[in-house]
């Protein structure tokens, strides 16, 4: 037993020193942890992070999302903890006197000048670092512990393709949690890649051997090499130093150009051990069960801490310590409750997850198995030898049942344990059946009673609750980290206001008790047409600007039709009403579609001269297309014939619905292309123009795994391999940006083509009104899971009505511009004022900036620095129009 940190009660008014050395994700934790408690005490807390990187503290969990793009992952800015703490960036801890209480810092910025920090308590949270194996050139080797770390090895093995002319080779060493998660990501960035695993099976430490060849031969199925019960002994290189390959025990060769170690940690405990401190035999700082080390107002936490002998390196033990320590300095009491080491995570595009006695070590376990190797399906329940307990559980390529399973270890299953297999038919228990000290969140601590208690309100009655999910991962935190507990804290959240008698609405509005899906499958069952027989079947009342768009919408998406007929033209908004998107000062603008950005001259000199003609500002957007902004009501039909003639027709830029493709040059220019990228955007966009849906969506296609054209930035991303397409769901930019996740790989194009269609129709059909793809899978029981099985797997049965419904969309588009002109009913609506059809709008304040006009402000207006632009048009040029100032 370590010495115990014990300290003064608080005295009023008292300031108290904590230092924290290290800015990882159990120093982030300990720091909130401390400022959440800081109002309850009666001291005052001054905190001082030390961190070596540059970074602020980030999420080192999700550091390999970073391969596929600078994401970033920052768990929180200093300035979001309050005056209190100061983050000390690209500074170094170099020494502890515990005698004396102070810590020795250094960094660049100080000249590396020694700075001495009193303390009243400390904290280490140093971490640990990647642990190198002792084999000539080791040195040439690599690792994957930082930001720096990922950011060197995607540039590398980008350099080394743009040097070679060919695919970088890489080796990882290690076949553990990272290492899988580095091969995975630079498999996908185009890279060969191989494993080097010591152990007969991947991920020996967390899988029996049964699991552990299932997701080998996944892993393996997807491109990447392995070579499993051997160890490297030596990195071989050229004459110039360069990696050639990895030398294995047999003396098997394998090429690489760059090689990862990804073998292990080692606790960064020298500050501990330099101060005296007890350190454990294998490395780490001993700590007892508060956290506390050897020293007094020392504490240790995160992955340098050696709790009953072992350094841990996931992020709920962190996050445990953090909580205790944060507790003990508070006055507490906690203690630490036990290494959970569950863990749920994707591999290499495989879901693993794992949890209790996965490896069935308990005397007289039973264990429940199913397999299906053709799958690369590997599931293990364990419970106690009364058949009834659950102890563990392993589950490789279909990990749905992990979340009801979680928080029922060391309980009675409801059920057989079969029942929660993939061959089971049982009734898996809903968040409203579990207990209320079960733990819900593993990562956060957070049991489903405080779940329920924060639903429930501090007074039992629902006031001052949380009554949504997001609100409710705020207020606990559960789901908030990895987010496999996510449905169960909604099932939780909708339980309670059931029992509450308060009714969980799925309503569109007071006027539509159906949801947009229930109304969406209503409407196309009854083979409804028009919106005035929407409203009489499913409505009350006149209807109001939540529940018209979206009846309109999805007559729109189901008959093709023109979207203003059928009594459909007052439902719209303002911006599908005209066509156009109106700007702040009432004028629209004017968005050509240039399907895949590819665009001839003659017809860019059309839209040139349009925007010269009517004075429009003009901006290339974001998405590949030109739009023309500052056009009057009555100019749009002007200048859209002049488009259409010259075989333009609208971009739809203001409807909820396809937006753009947008695409690299692909093979067709580039010399690192392998697809061509921009035949198959112009198909898709040509293909999806137009289609009416629960949100704006957007495709991006990308001739190489270097991503030029940011595909998984949106809702449907397509990159090219060497093989063909991979696909990837659910990203977007917006308010909350999300990374696509990937769907399926190396598809041909009639088989992408199909793909594509099932799943925009089904989300057409089943997402929530203005709901985008990236919230909508989010939303779904089993997530993307659910979302491949219904696209790839046809489990529902409904992909053929699914492409039939694309087909008829394809087969009856046309384009609304076109269809405008040809009606002179359609073109009443383009008026400024009815009674007065030829009257321009009032005179627009402008001001001329880089070459065009813009709108003035108000500011410019008043110091008379604006120009107006008026009067009626004037005709500049066959079927045109233009303006004086």
């Amino acid at each position: 037993m370590v010495r115990s940190n014990e300290h003064a009660p608080d005295e009023p008014g008292r300031t108290r020193r904590i230092v924290v050395v290290g800015a990882g994700p159990a120093a982030h934790r300990v720091v909130d942890a401390l400022v959440a408690r800081q109002s309850a005490g009666t001291s005052t807390l001054d905190i001082t992070v030390i961190g070596e990187e540059t970074h602020a503290p980030y999420d080192r969990v999700a550091l390999s999302k970073r391969l596929d793009g600078p994401i970033d992952l920052s768990l929180g800015q200093p300035e979001s903890w309050t005056g209190v703490v100061r983050f000390r960036s690209g500074t170094r801890a170099v020494g502890i006197d515990p005698a004396r209480r102070t810590v020795a810092v250094t960094s660049a910025a100080a000249g590396r000048a020694t700075q001495l920090l009193p303390y009243d308590e400390l904290v280490l949270a140093t971490g640990s670092s990647a642990t190198v194996p002792p084999i000539p050139n080791a040195a040439l080797g690599r690792v994957y512990r930082t930001i720096d770390d990922v950011d060197e090895i995607v540039a590398a093995t980008a350099d080394i393709g743009e040097r070679m002319g060919r695919p970088a080779n890489v080796v990882v060493v290690g076949g553990g949690l990272l290492g899988l998660e580095a091969a995975g990501g630079l498999h996908r960035l185009g890279a060969r890649t191989a494993v080097v695993h010591s152990g007969r099976w991947l991920m020996s430490s967390q899988l029996d051997e049964g699991a552990g060849q299932a997701l080998g031969r996944i892993i393996s199925g997807e491109g990447i090499e392995l070579h499993l019960g051997r160890r490297p002994t030596e990195i071989a290189s050229d004459a110039s130093g360069a990696v050639t390959a990895v030398v294995l025990a047999d003396d098997t060769r394998v090429p690489a150009d760059l090689v990862i170690f990804s073998i292990g940690i080692t606790p960064r405990d020298e500050l501990a051990r330099t101060a005296g401190l007890a350190v454990a035999d294998r490395g780490g700082v001993v700590v007892d069960d508060r956290c506390g080390t050897s020293a007094p107002n020392v504490w240790a936490i995160g992955e340098v801490a050696s709790i009953d002998g072992a350094c841990i390196g996931l992020v709920a033990p962190a996050n445990a310590m953090a909580e205790v320590v944060a507790d003990r300095i508070a006055g507490g009491d906690a203690v630490f409750p036990g290494i959970d080491d569950a863990t749920k995570l994707k591999l290499a595009g495989v879901e693993v997850a794992s949890f209790g006695d996965a490896m069935a070590r308990t005397d007289r376990a039973l264990e429940v198995v199913y397999a299906d190797p053709a799958r690369g399906l590997y599931q293990k329940v364990v419970v106690a030898d009364d058949a009834k307990t659950l102890l563990g559980g392993i589950f490789v390529g279909d990990a749905s049942p992990y979340a009801s399973l979680r928080p029922l270890l060391g309980r009675e299953l409801p059920a057989e344990a079969g029942a929660y297999l993939s061959t089971g038919s049982g009734e898996r228990p809903a968040g409203g059946d579990l207990p209320n000290d079960a733990q819900l969140c593993s990562c956060n601590n957070v049991s489903v009673g405080a779940v329920r208690a924060a639903v429930v309100g501090p007074h039992g009655d629902h006031a001052d609750a949380c009554v949504e999910l997001g609100a409710l991962k705020t207020c606990t935190r559960a789901g908030t980290q990895c987010g496999s507990c996510v449905p169960l804290v909604k099932k939780l959240l909708e339980t309670e206001l059931v029992k509450a008698g308060k009714t969980v609405s799925k309503a569109l509005c007071e006027h539509v008790a159906l949801s947009r899906s229930e109304l969406f499958e209503s409407v196309r069952v009854l083979g409804l047409r028009s919106a005035d027989e929407v409203m009489r079947r499913f409505g009350t009342g006149l209807g109001c600007d939540v529940c018209k768009p979206v009846i309109a919408s999805v007559l729109a998406s189901q008959t093709s039709g023109y979207i203003l007929d059928d009594g459909a033209g007052p439902l719209q908004d303002t911006n599908d009403r005209a066509l156009a998107n109106m700007q702040k000062d009432g004028t629209y603008s004017v968005v050509p579609r240039i399907p895949g950005g590819e665009i001839t001259p003659q017809k860019l000199k059309v839209i040139a001269d349009v925007a010269a003609d009517y004075d429009l500002y003009t901006k290339i957007t974001g998405g590949q297309r030109i739009d023309l902004f500052g056009a009057r009501l009555e100019q749009l039909p002007e200048i859209w014939k002049i488009l259409v003639d010259a075989g333009f027709e609208s971009g739809q830029a203001y409807g909820k619905s396809l937006r753009t493709v947008k695409s690299c040059v692909g093979s067709t220019w580039c010399r690192y292309g392998v697809q061509d990228a921009v035949s198959m955007a112009i198909g898709l966009e040509l293909r999806y123009r137009g289609l009416r849906s629960p949100h704006k969506f957007k495709l991006g296609v990308s001739g190489c795994a270097r991503e030029c054209a940011e595909a998984r930035s949106k809702d449907i991303g397509v990159i090219a391999t060497e093989l063909g397409w991979n696909l990837y769901v659910g990203g977007n930019g917006g308010f909350q940006p999300a990374h696509a996740q990937l769907l399926a790989q190396d598809l041909d194009d009639e088989t992408l083509i199909r793909y594509i269609d099932r799943f925009v129709m089904y989300y057409v059909r089943t997402a929530d009104r203005l709901q985008r793809t990236a919230r909508w899978i989010e939303a779904l029981e089993g997530g993307l899971d659910h979302v491949r099985e219904v696209v790839c797997d046809d489990s529902l049965g409904i992909a053929d009505d699914l492409e039939a419904a694309m087909a008829l969309h394809v087969d009856s588009y046309e384009d609304e511009w076109a269809a405008t002109l040809r009606d002179p009913e359609r073109l009443r609506r383009f008026r400024s004022f009815v009674n007065a059809p030829q009257t321009a709008d009032p005179a627009l304040a402008r001001v001329r900036e880089r070459g065009q006009l813009r709108p003035a402000t108000v500011a410019e207006q008043s110091a008379g620095a604006a120009v107006l632009v008026s009067g009626p048009s004037i005709p500049v040029r066959p079927g045109g129009s233009g303006s004086e100032v």
